[in-house]
This record gives structure tokens, C-alpha cells and sequence, in this order.
């Protein structure tokens, strides 16, 4: 699985969602977050991990915190296969105000073996986030976590509409997240082989001093 892991991290996001799609193993329009989600660390390229999920409320007070649920948090990052990804949904009001993770959190689950966080809110301490290498994905940036709790640990939750399950295996870089699909590790290679093969050869085509609309004609696929 390592292997796997390690030849995910050599495909860009746009080519790997390529290869998905010629395996037809779900609907172009579903397995992606959309552009509401962004990559705020580009630099550090691809990030391919397990998700840990969990539940969380930040602004609004409907429960007391629990302090032991950090630690079950904690645990489960432990536990997870890795590299592990973190994936925080936001079940409370007041989502724009919300701030998931910052040095503390980020600096934990980083020695707990994980190597990013996803979030459909806002996440914070980015120069020191930064310097740990742990990557962000989220909407943007907020000064204060409010009253941040962790409601529940290790249940599918729903980022954007995209509903991520512990030990969904997540990939993403700067043009954004994919979640991917099980069972395709045999086969996704010799896809994405076939993406790059025919994108090189439709460039190669269309910077050629060769290039006319007609001779364009057939050479396009959808």
C-alpha cells in the first residue's frame, strides 16, 4: 500500500480524475470538492492520505465540550492507516466564523502521523502551519476558533455535498481534492498512462507547426 501511496503522489489531480473517469466506476459530476475548497499550501504538492473524520461545532454552544474527545480524536489519528488526513465538518452555525485547526492541532496530528487537514470552514496560524509541512485544504483563514468542540470521531461526514468516510483515501494539490474510488489500484496506472499518452500527442498535435482546425477534427474526445 505504501507503493500505492507513493505512485499517487507522482499524478496531478487533474490527471488522476482523468484516469477515473476512463475507469467508469462513478459519475464525472460526483468525488471531487469544488472550488470553494482550495489547496493553501501549493508549494508542498501532492497530498495523499486516509481520512480521519470527525464532527465539530465551533461557534454556536448547543453542548458543553468534552475535553476526551481530543483525545479519542487523537486516538483515531493514531490508529489510521498513513499517512493519515484529517477531515473536519462543520455542524454548527455560523460556518464563515469558524476556524478548524491552527499550530496546536496541526502540530499533533503531525507527530501522530498525519500529514494534512481538510475542512469545510476556516483553519488559522498559517506561517506556523507552513513551517510544519502539514497541509491545509479549507475555505480560507479565521483569527479565532470560537468555542471549538469535537461533537463526533470516525463517522462519514459531508464536505461541500461530498460525503468522506474514515479510511477514504483522499489526494490532493493545488487544483484541488479528489476522493478515491476503492478497488482501482490495479488498473488506475495503465489509465493515467493512456491520459498522458493522448494529452502529449493532442499537444505535440496543436504546438506542431502542422496545426489546422480540420486536422484538429477527430483528434478531440468527450
Amino acid at each position: 500500500m505504501v507503493d500505492y501511496i507513493e505512485y499517487l503522489k507522482t499524478v496531478d489531480s487533474p490527471t488522476l480524475s482523468n484516469a477515473i473517469e476512463l475507469l467508469d466506476v462513478r459519475p464525472r459530476s460526483v468525488g471531487f470538492l469544488p472550488l470553494s475548497i482550495r489547496c493553501l499550501f501549493p508549494e508542498f504538492g501532492r497530498m495523499v492520505g486516509y481520512a480521519v473524520t470527525a464532527e465539530v461545532e465551533t461557534i454556536t454552544r448547543r453542548e458543553p465540550g468534552d475535553a476526551n474527545r481530543f483525545i479519542e480524536l487523537y486516538e483515531a489519528v493514531a490508529n489510521s492507516p498513513k499517512p493519515a488526513v484529517i477531515a473536519f465538518q462543520e455542524i454548527g452555525g455560523n460556518g464563515d466564523f469558524a476556524a478548524h485547526c491552527g499550530e496546536v492541532m496541526a502540530t499533533a496530528f503531525t507527530r501522530l502521523g498525519a500529514v494534512g487537514l481538510v475542512s469545510d470552514c476556516a483553519v488559522r496560524d498559517l506561517p506556523e502551519v507552513r513551517a510544519l509541512g502539514f497541509q491545509y485544504f479549507a475555505r480560507g483563514v479565521a483569527a479565532s476558533h470560537g468555542y471549538f468542540r469535537i461533537h463526533r470521531v470516525g463517522v462519514p461526514i459531508q464536505i461541500a455535498g461530498e460525503i468522506i468516510r474514515p479510511g477514504s483515501l483522499l489526494h490532493g494539490d493545488e487544483n484541488g481534492l479528489l476522493l478515491v474510488p476503492d478497488g482501482i489500484e490495479p488498473t488506475v496506472a495503465a489509465k493515467v498512462d493512456a491520459v498522458r499518452t493522448r494529452e502529449r500527442k493532442l499537444m505535440d498535435y496543436m504546438k506542431s507547426p502542422e496545426f489546422t482546425l480540420e486536422g484538429l477534427r477527430g483528434r478531440m474526445v468527450e
